[in-house]
């Protein structure tokens, strides 16, 4: 299923609730990426001034991709309670 995110904080939770359904902990994608557990932390948390890379290479390792297409009317806070 798609996963709609507007925010650092949501996108930070839709690759937890990946990691979690692939069974990895913080630690194993961290080795997966090459990225300390604390980085994949921060990530994760929705942590400001992380890097794009970093982010691409978690998805990279989750078998994730983004999608860009124009906005939905609902509104971030909406969207959040669907997860």
């Amino acid at each position: 299923m798609d996963q709609i995110a507007r925010t650092p904080k949501q996108i930070g939770d839709a690759l937890r609730r990946r990691r979690r359904t692939l069974k990895l902990t913080q630690k194993d994608l961290g080795a997966k990426t090459s990225l300390r557990q604390a980085t994949i932390s921060g990530l994760e948390g929705g942590e400001p001034g992380t890097q794009l890379r970093t982010l691409f290479d978690a998805m990279t390792a989750l078998n994730l991709e983004f999608v860009i297409r124009p906005r939905t009317k609902a509104q971030a806070e909406d969207i959040e309670t669907l997860f």
